[in-house]
């Protein structure tokens, strides 16, 4: 029950992931990325184990292809998964295991991936990969959720979503963004007008971390 697209932004060098689900908790359990290595998805039947392994086999080099081939080959119930990855370089790759019972699909982009299930129709993750290249002028944040957002509106899944999520990581060890909506109504708005709360932070933040002393105190949102 989930909707996804991951990529890379050639700009930056940032990975990141914008996930929607009828499912509670998606962000957590269906959205991984490491800076300087590349990012995740697993979906349907969530297998929450391929994160952390697909985020270890793409931190040695390996290309998406190569990285979700292994991540097929090592799971007890490959016919029920469905994979992403997006690699160091931006080269993409997924699968969509044969016996996912739901309307799924997938579409590939330049640096991203789209991938869904308990679709409402196949042509999503291509409106999804569309919406993403065509907001190219926007912060890549932004991308990500007008891509998103192009999900839901070319017909999202047959159940309405209650879940969102954004993660996107940059040169550290932790994600530069972590956000999640977890069972609400509209949580693709909720997501948006949570990051718009989160953007103007994000170098604090950061700032927070490596030269604190630089910080000045602030009188809420510490």
């Amino acid at each position: 029950m989930t909707y996804s697209l991951a990529a890379r932004d050639p700009q930056t060098g940032m990975f990141g992931i914008a996930v929607a689900s009828a499912s509670i908790a998606v962000g957590n359990r269906c959205a991984w990325a490491a800076a300087g290595a590349g990012a995740i998805t697993t979906q349907n039947r969530t297998d929450i184990r391929v994160g952390p392994r697909g985020l270890a086999l793409l931190s040695e080099g390996r290309t998406a292809q190569q990285v979700v081939d292994q991540l097929v080959a090592e799971s007890s119930h490959p016919e029920q998964r469905q994979f992403a990855a997006v690699d160091a370089k931006g080269a993409t790759a997924f699968f969509s295991g044969p016996g996912i019972e739901s309307i799924n699909a997938a579409f590939q982009g330049e640096y991203c991936v789209s991938t869904g299930n308990t679709l409402a129709n196949t042509a999503i993750p291509k409106a999804m990969v569309q919406a993403y290249e065509a907001a190219a002028a926007l912060p890549f944040a932004d991308r990500l959720l007008t891509a998103l957002e192009a999900g839901r509106d070319a017909g999202g899944e047959t159940k309405p979503a209650m879940a969102a999520g954004l993660r996107i990581v940059d040169k550290h060890s932790w994600p530069l963004v972590d956000l999640r909506i977890d069972y609400q109504e509209d949580p693709h708005g909720a997501l948006r007008a949570l990051w718009r709360t989160y953007e103007p932070l994000v170098d604090r933040f950061v700032a927070q971390v490596l030269t604190p002393w630089e910080v000045k105190p602030r009188t809420a949102m510490t």
